[in-house]
């Protein structure tokens, strides 16, 4: 694994994304408010089945046809203030999430028996954390893999352009990253699961991708960060790692 500095710069938000629902296709957004909790509506919702007895947190590991799911807000999306999310199935099908016939179309998509649930404080994996990740490192690792991937696979929510290396942010962890009014705590690289390697289209396995960023980069993918306090950033807001 090649070693990093603490090499950093400047740039802009590429895109942003946001996925209301944990493990289901999202959404990319011109702009988005963050806090202490992440990005607002991010992963507010989540499938919860049953596993040895106890409730489940359900994600595309068990069941890759959630990606062919897909989930957006309506209208604005505030901190504490998140619309039901409006689901759409792979026939076309649309519900909104307090359709009673939510629940029976999943069921019978997902051949187990589930329980809806949403929470403001957020549902990601790792908890009160936005995923900031960079375009060079991206195109490095696409490159390295001989072809374009889809930046879905990696389930970002702030992607940026700026003048550092690839891989430069596994060196950042401790530092800030100022975005548009806000400004990031980074906390430490992303280790990747197995998400990274199913086609957000397809639901296709490709291994090759997380062997790849196991033998060549530890399984580390993107930054961690946290924002201590509330703002709203957008597409095209200035970056600088500080």
């Amino acid at each position: 694994m090649e070693s990093v500095g603490a090499a950093g710069g400047v740039g802009h938000v590429s895109s942003l994304h946001r996925w209301p629902v944990k493990s289901m296709a999202g959404e990319p957004v011109e702009s988005v408010r963050i806090d202490r909790r992440g990005v607002a509506g991010d992963r507010a919702h989540a499938l919860f089945d049953e596993h040895k007895g106890k409730p489940r947190r359900l994600t595309a590991r068990q069941a890759p046809r959630m990606l062919h799911w897909s989930a957006t807000y309506e209208g604005e999306v505030g901190a504490d203030a998140v619309p039901l999310p409006l689901l759409r199935a792979p026939d076309g099908r649309s519900f909104r999430w307090d359709d009673p016939r939510l629940a029976t179309a999943l069921q019978a998509d997902f051949e187990r028996v589930l329980v809806l649930r949403r929470d403001l404080e957020l549902m990601a994996d790792r908890p009160d954390s936005i995923l900031v990740t960079t375009e060079a490192t991206f195109d490095a690792v696409s490159a390295a893999l001989g072809r374009a991937l889809d930046l879905r696979r990696f389930r970002t929510n702030i992607h940026v352009r700026l003048d550092a290396p690839a891989y430069a942010e596994e060196g950042w962890a401790g530092r800030r990253l100022r975005v548009g009014e806000a400004e990031l705590e980074l906390l430490d690289p992303c280790k990747r699961c197995v998400i990274p390697t199913r086609d957000p289209d397809t639901t296709e396995k490709d291994a090759e991708i997380l062997r790849w960023l196991a033998r060549e980069r530890n399984l580390l993918f993107g930054i961690n960060a946290r924002a201590p306090s509330p703002a709203q950033i957008a597409v095209g807001d200035r970056v600088e790692l500080i």
